[in-house]
């Protein structure tokens, strides 16, 4: 199978943006993902498919470098932007073509903060996706998807799912079994990072239940996606990495009960990846001063 994808690297390098979007660079997670999203709707499998693809063949044009196109760093983004459109709205020509030139914008300011050096994950889908919403809600009369309005059954082991559903969520997923195959997807590439990621979706519902939020929302995972991305980008095998994730974690479900609260983003769509940007953002600020301190 390593010989099908080394005779087709674009396959290849899409699955890993695809991959990416839980920071993994791992083509069978990008696939899992895929398998999940498409399990959840077949639009979103489509738009993220396009989405990638559109971000990924932009790189390879502009010609930025190899091995970042290879690592899928172009393709998560892109993911992003066309999983949240084809899941906000229902997918009229324009939404397509949007997804598409979405993709592609997404990895050209992807591409603009990794020559700066600036880690701002997925800073460039939310800013793309904010914009996007907000003119679409303001110029034109598309109406939202089925997705939006389709009830969610609670059942009796809501309580036990709340863990996976974080990682579905993520991906704007609220299948159970997309949140078991996110979960795996991350597991086979990196155990410690699934294992954390869980850990903090059940840390996001446990202290979001506690400041008083919908249960039904926290058992869909809306409040662990965040979470589980912060509890990801620290993880590792180190005493003090448990640390790192702890503060990140926090902040990041701090930051994101305080905007659903306020309803501070409604009007572009909502708080999507924004909580664990800056959650991370801080956490790296504090993380730099401790080893300055320290040093």
């Amino acid at each position: 199978m390593d010989e099908f994808f080394k005779k087709i690297p674009f396959i290849d390098n899409v699955l890993k943006g695809i991959g990416q979007i839980m920071l993994q660079e791992n083509r069978w997670t990008g696939l899992l993902f895929l398998i999940g999203i498409f399990m959840g709707s077949w639009q979103c499998g489509v738009a993220v498919l396009l989405s990638t693809a559109a971000g990924t063949f932009t790189a390879m044009k502009l010609k930025y470098a190899h091995s970042e196109i290879n690592a899928g760093l172009y393709g998560f983004s892109a993911a992003l932007v066309g999983v949240a459109l084809s899941f906000l709205f229902q997918t009229t020509l324009l939404i397509w073509v949007l997804i598409v030139l979405g993709g592609a914008l997404a990895a050209i300011i992807q591409h603009f903060f990794i020559q700066k050096k600036i880690p701002v994950f997925t800073f460039p889908f939310i800013i793309i996706t904010w914009v996007l919403v907000f003119t679409l809600h303001h110029f034109t009369h598309i109406p939202p998807s089925a997705m939006l309005s389709s009830e969610v059954v609670p059942t009796q082991y809501d309580d036990f799912l709340t863990c996976t559903n974080g990682f579905g969520e993520v991906i704007f997923q609220g299948g159970v079994l997309s949140g078991m195959i996110f979960f795996i997807a991350v597991f086979i590439s990196s155990p410690v990072a699934a294992l954390y990621g869980l850990t903090a979706s059940i840390l996001g519902a446990g202290l979001s239940q506690l400041n008083g939020e919908p249960i039904k929302e926290i058992h869909m995972g809306l409040f662990g996606f965040n979470a589980v991305l912060s509890a990801i980008v620290f993880s590792g095998v180190k005493k003090t990495d448990g640390l790192w994730v702890l503060i990140a974690v926090v902040l990041t479900i701090v930051i994101d009960d305080f905007l659903v609260d306020n309803n501070c983003l409604s009007a572009v769509g909502g708080v999507f990846t924004f909580p664990f940007v800056v959650g991370t953002w801080i956490t790296l600020f504090i993380q730099k001063l401790f080893i300055k301190v320290k040093g």
